[in-house]
């Protein structure tokens, strides 16, 4: 693998990045957007730690719960119940079967949980980098 500071630092930065997206969409009333936006941002963050504690590239899967199972640090039940229910935000912002249920679902309030839960999952994975 090449310089490794340098992909984890890519994953850092991009998550971040996507995190400000989502915070931005939220903003401006694109829910369902927004949480698209908040499963990418954690998604590429699992990546980092899997980079940094693994050493080696990360999966290309986008299940977010898989993924953290991947990196090796210790997920609680909570935290898997928070990123299976993150990890639907992919599919259903994506494809059009799936877009106007979710439309309907994320509405302010469904969003502002999401948000925030994403906010305090960024936290706590960027001490596992």
């Amino acid at each position: 693998m090449s310089d490794e500071r340098d992909i984890v630092k890519y994953w850092l930065e991009s998550s971040k990045q996507d995190f400000e997206t989502a915070e931005i969409l939220f903003k401006n009333r694109k829910y369902q957007h927004s949480l698209f936006f908040c499963h990418l941002s954690i998604e590429k963050l699992l990546k980092a730690v899997f980079v940094k504690s693994r050493k080696a590239a990360p999966p290309l899967i986008h299940d977010l719960v898989r993924l953290g199972e991947k990196t090796g640090i210790p997920l609680s039940e909570g935290i898997k119940n928070d990123l299976a229910e993150i990890s639907t935000f992919n599919i259903q912002a994506r494809y059009d079967d799936y877009k106007l249920s979710f439309y309907l679902k994320a509405d302010r309030q469904f969003a502002l949980k999401y948000v925030s839960i994403t906010r305090e999952l960024l936290k706590w994975l960027n001490k596992h980098v």
